[in-house]
């Protein structure tokens, strides 16, 4: 293999090797965000996507917050305020979806039917009135109106902040709350999930027969929900299924989300229970004829039901307009209600009420336990807390770090070496981890510093290792030594698609521990220095390789304000934080 190097020394840089891995880390140059334009990726057989489509359903899990989900309180509610018109009535709702926690809405019902109707969710998207809004875009009263009328039972709930579900901001959350994946997005998702338990637990619901469809950020919500809940049997997500644009708010972009993936793959989860995909010339879903709606199809064909999934597009601006409702009133009566005359559906005129008599604590206040903002982020850590002290498994506990990190075992690590020089990577990924390489014998030593491989090579573990004619691997995990590069992190969302610095540090001795594996040592042993000593904690917790620690934590206690200041992951303590690593790292404080 050979190296153009620019100076001679212990750790000359490389400027270009003639290899596999890459002239320069693709962590630092390949920043993809929202407005990145993806490419859909192909799946060659049904076993491949269902082992994707069960990661995939986790990270959305742990991105949200909810892996595992959370204990469900006792399914609290109240219906109130009937108007009635000729064939169709509006009630007003709201539900404590976590103590002290309400989310509000409309209840729109058949009348003049008797028996059990199939139930709607419906999500809205960012529009001024929210739930309310009535205009020529978007109509969240037209489709529950007439989907009464049609024979469904209709549930039209708040985005969190928008309307009566005001207990938080639609916006919130810093780096504590990130810690413990409280969020937007998470809060949003899980009051879907309650949602659905109140609308199964109407006696005029078909349980097993439930649908949901939104617009934008409610068509977010649509096949979020479909990710994580297979209770939903139909679906129409409504102008968000792109791959030029994956979503403009914090309830739709959540730290990890989108690491490695987009909207089209977590859609597709939905495979092979039918689905529409509605689209519009005028916004992000230009493309969908094209593009998206190909690559979804093609993984209904692996199940062999091309024909559960269709799309139209519709020439209009972003929207939910009259022909987009048309479109999911047709498909929904062919595959909910199996009408030979699906065909013929279409939009009704109705009545649309003032928007104080469909506001739920209009005049009204919120009950007497409503919870302050700081109180239900207070409720939502001290809740993840006592369900990590409950999870006990390695598995479970090794499995929710790895979500949080996004790390992965590699299954075969790339290297190039040039005298002690040595690159590492993994396989179509991109990355490239320069350090020293001395190799001895079976025992294995990997040191670890936060100023790189150099710093590594005169620490007293390096040079007892070489003494005793061990191997000896030093790295330059991400951001050191060698491998220190600018990386923008300006982008949108940056960390809803790329990981953060101290999560790459990890993966980066996962790889390094892989290779020292692959060259058949029998024993090996880790040693993390300074502030590399967490890094090496978390990694030696999920390596597979059987690894000694040498980590001395110091002054890290794994608070909140130690993450935040000296190893930044969001999630880490969602997913059990530094009591967990501990435990699978068979050591202690």
């Amino acid at each position: 293999m050979k190296f153009l190097v620019a100076t001679i020394g212990m750790f000359g840089a490389v400027l270009a090797a003639y290899g596999k891995i890459p002239e320069q880390d693709s962590r630092n140059t390949d920043i993809p965000h929202t407005d990145t334009h993806f490419r859909a990726r192909s799946y060659t057989s049904l076993g491949e996507w269902q082992q994707r489509a069960a990661r995939l359903r986790k990270q959305v899990l742990s991105a949200a917050g909810l892996l595992p989900l959370p204990e469900r309180n006792p399914l609290r509610y109240e219906i109130f305020g009937r108007i009635e018109n000729k064939d169709y009535s509006i009630e007003k709702v709201f539900i404590e979806t976590m103590p002290g926690y309400y989310l509000a809405g409309n209840l729109y019902r058949p009348l003049g039917r008797t028996g059990k109707f199939p139930g709607i969710l419906a999500p809205h998207g960012h529009a001024t009135y929210g739930r309310l809004e009535n205009g020529p875009l978007f109509s969240v009263q037209a489709r529950g109106i007439n989907k009464a009328r049609q024979g469904y039972v209709v549930f039209a709930y708040d985005m969190v902040g928008y309307n009566d579900t005001i207990q938080t901001p639609h916006v919130f959350g810093g780096e504590r709350e990130q810690l413990w994946s409280f969020g937007p997005l998470g809060l949003q998702t899980w009051n879907s999930i309650r949602a659905l338990d109140f609308l199964q637990a109407l006696p005029d619901v078909n349980p097993d027969e439930i649908g949901v469809t939104g617009e934008s950020g409610g068509g977010t919500q649509t096949f979020l929900i479909c990710a994580v809940d297979d209770r939903i049997k139909y679906s129409a997500p409504v102008n968000m299924i792109s791959l030029i644009m994956q979503g403009g708010s914090p309830c739709e972009n959540a730290p990890n989300l989108r690491i490695a993936t987009n909207n089209v793959e977590i859609a597709s989860l939905m495979a092979p229970k039918p689905m529409l995909m509605v689209s519009a010339t005028g916004d992000w879903t230009k493309n969908t004829p094209t593009e998206e709606y190909p690559a979804v199809k093609a993984i209904y064909r692996l199940y062999g039901k091309p024909e559960n999934v269709d799309t139209i597009q519709i020439d209009a601006p972003h929207n939910y307009n009259k022909p987009s409702r048309e479109a999911v009133y047709r498909f929904f009566a062919k595959h909910i209600l199996h009408d030979p005359n699906w065909a013929s559906y279409s939009e009704k005129a109705y009545r649309a009420e003032k928007l104080q008599d469909l506001m739920v604590f209009h005049a009204r206040p919120l009950p007497d336990n409503a919870l302050k903002y700081e109180q239900i982020a207070a409720q939502w850590i001290e809740r993840a807390q006592k369900q990590n002290a409950s999870i006990t498994g390695k598995s479970a506990m090794r499995e929710r770090l790895m979500y949080s990190l996004m790390a992965e075992q590699p299954e075969s690590v790339e290297h190039e070496i040039s005298g002690e020089r040595i690159l590492l990577g993994r396989q179509g990924k991109g990355d490239r981890v320069p350090g020293i390489w001395i190799p001895g014998g079976k025992q294995a030593l990997l040191v670890v510093h936060p100023e790189g491989a150099a710093a590594a090579r005169n620490s007293k573990q390096a040079s007892d290792a070489i003494s005793k004619k061990q191997s000896v691997l030093l790295i330059d995990a991400f951001q050191t030594g060698s491998a220190a590069a600018p990386r923008d992190r300006s982008k949108r969302y940056f960390l809803t698609f790329n990981k953060s610095d101290d999560a790459n540090r990890v993966q980066d001795i996962l790889t390094a521990l892989a290779f020292l594996k692959s060259q058949g040592a029998s024993r090996i042993r880790l040693a993390g220095i300074g502030k590399a000593a967490v890094w090496a904690t978390f990694a030696a917790a999920l390596t597979d390789a059987s690894v000694a620690l040498d980590a001395d934590l110091g002054s890290f206690q794994g608070s909140d304000e130690d993450f935040i200041k000296s190893f930044f992951v969001p999630g880490i303590q969602r997913a059990g934080g530094l009591k967990a690593a501990l435990a699978l790292a068979g050591t202690s404080r």
